[in-house]
């Protein structure tokens, strides 16, 4: 029987009778996938371009991805203390949250920092504050990630300076530095400088490490926030690889091969509640990269093509209520990374909605990755979901509406233009405003929040606070490193003079500078001196 003979003698009959439920018609999905929406499809293997199927051929059975939980409160000593106890529990890698006084480039005791010192991460100020926070990690065996963007240069610069006094030489360093500033303008805001000064310290970075720490990671561009703020997995497709278009355009202008950068640039997603449709979001991701880096930039060297990406769970789909729900949203979320062939992961804790996590539900968190793993029996077949009529579908539909969107993006000058005409950021609030209209009229269903609620509330049974101590002695700390460090100008005066000269890669002075225990916002503010600060265009 064909489909359209199905639907009039088959289907027909039972919509008169049961009618779908409306929660269904949302997204437009189309209610039954067959071979026939496969047509076209070609035959692909993993760890072969344009990688649909995976950037390695074998999968997860040769190595599992990395379990990089984010982490990150008060100060670097207790910060130290959590990654050591995750490291002890397990997990294989590190990822450091910094407070927003650090994300924004100023000191702890400056007044712009006041009542935020620590709180939504570790205070860094400099030198000592990283040593402290790396304090028994083995540098030169620890992969770390760190989410940082306008200052992502001085970040990696205390880590260079942090692994030398360890004895580790920076050519052997591993991890990722976020350093994706475009997404800042798009969707969180924490922006320092102008789009081409950011612009000129990302590509900065890029050509430093590709000369002296080619196993670093030179940027994570990042999808995560823009789907945080509330776009479409659609959009958080389009918009996080039109970025990245951006960033490797930027750094070809500069002088780099695509094949001397791109095996560094990596990608970072959220991965959302809508099963199915994230699953093929990530496989979509890799065959729209393979094929923009062959035929944009001409790269010949396969790992150019090759797109390695972090996962986080989405943190705007927990909830405060019933908050051990949240355990389950997790899970389904951490497990369409899996089968979507993420290389790394990070699986939110039950309580974030409400604060900081506790070592309990951290624990939980790393738990649901490694149940997955040990567990599950998934990652003993290599992209077990190829194949099935609605996953392909899905694929080849995200991968049509991006390069759209990609096209459009295109169309209106590029990604900076379109960011600084608040074209993107409109197209997000769209999106988020009608998702918010589905929850509170209750056509889209959240547990707990808008059905199946309780009376009484429930709450974890405990949450990390940070302490006024521990606020307090960070600026004390800051306050008797200026006092015992000497005189540091000639350092911040080099900065300037390199950052007036548009052919000067700043990542030596700022090296130089943070060894001799510059701080983070002195190194920020001598840079805002020169450059300024980013306005937006404010957007109706």
């Amino acid at each position: 029987m064909d489909r359209k003979r199905w639907e009039k003698e088959t289907l027909e009959s039972a919509l008169n009778e049961h009618p779908e439920r409306k929660e269904t018609l949302l997204d437009s999905r189309e209610r039954l996938n067959t071979p026939e929406d496969t047509y076209g499809s070609k035959f692909e293997l993993p760890g072969k371009a344009p990688y649909t199927r995976g950037i390695h051929p074998t999968g997860y059975r040769g190595k599992l991805w990395t379990m990089r939980q984010y982490a990150g409160f008060g100060t670097a000593k207790e910060t130290n203390e959590r990654f050591r106890f995750l490291l002890e529990e397990g997990q294989n890698g590190l990822s450091v949250a910094f407070d927003l006084p650090t994300q924004i480039g100023y000191d702890s005791d400056d007044k712009m920092a006041l009542g935020e010192v620590g709180k939504v991460g570790v205070a860094i100020d400099s030198i000592e504050d990283m040593e402290l926070l790396l304090d028994q990690i083995p540098l030169g065996s620890v992969s770390t990630s760190m989410t940082i963007n306008a200052p992502a240069s001085i970040l990696l610069a205390m880590y260079i300076a942090a692994g030398k006094n360890q004895g580790v030489a920076e050519d052997k360093l591993r991890g990722t530095v976020q350093n994706d500033i475009l997404k800042e303008y798009i969707a969180r805001g924490t922006y320092i400088f102008p789009p081409k000064q950011s612009m000129r310290l990302t590509t900065d970075v890029f050509e430093y490490c590709t000369k002296h720490v080619p196993k670093w990671n030179t940027i994570s561009v990042s999808g995560y926030h823009i789907r945080e703020a509330g776009s479409t997995a659609e959009q958080e497709l389009a918009f996080t690889i039109a970025n990245g278009i951006t960033y490797a355009q930027a750094a070809v202008e500069k002088g780099l091969d695509i094949d001397d950068f791109a095996p560094r640039m990596t990608f970072f997603f959220n991965g959302h509640n809508d099963f199915l449709y994230e699953i093929a979001k990530f496989r979509a991701a890799r065959q729209i990269w393979a094929k923009t880096v062959s035929e944009r930039f001409g790269a010949k060297n396969e790992k150019s093509m090759m797109m390695k990406f972090h996962t986080q769970t989405g943190g705007s789909t927990l909830t405060a209520q019933q908050p051990h729900n949240n355990v389950v949203r997790t899970s389904i979320q951490a497990l369409s990374a899996v089968l979507g062939g993420t290389q790394s992961l990070h699986t939110n804790a039950l309580d974030e909605a409400l604060g900081l996590p506790s070592e309990k539900a951290a624990r939980v968190a790393l738990r649901t990755q490694q149940i997955i793993a040990e567990e599950s029996g998934i990652p003993n077949t290599i992209d077990p979901l190829a194949g099935s009529y609605t996953i392909e579908t899905m694929t080849q539909e995200l991968i049509d509406k991006a390069e759209s969107l990609i096209g459009d993006i295109n169309s209106k000058g590029g990604m900076l233009a379109c960011i600084e005409e608040g074209w993107v950021q409109s197209q997000i609030m769209d999106s988020a405003y009608k998702y918010q209209k589905e929850v509170e009229s209750g056509e889209r269903i959240i547990v707990g929040v808008n059905e199946y609620l309780e009376e009484e509330k429930t709450e974890p049974e405990e949450i990390t606070r940070v302490e006024d101590k521990s606020i307090k002695d960070q600026i004390r700390r800051l306050k008797n490193l200026r006092e015992k460090r000497g005189d540091v100008s000639q350092y911040l005066d080099i900065l300037e003079q390199k950052a007036n000269a548009d052919n000067e890669n700043l990542m030596p002075s700022i090296i130089n500078a943070v060894s001799a225990k510059v701080t983070i916002g002195e190194i920020c503010n001598s840079l805002r001196k020169v450059w300024g600060e980013y306005r937006p265009k404010e957007i109706l």
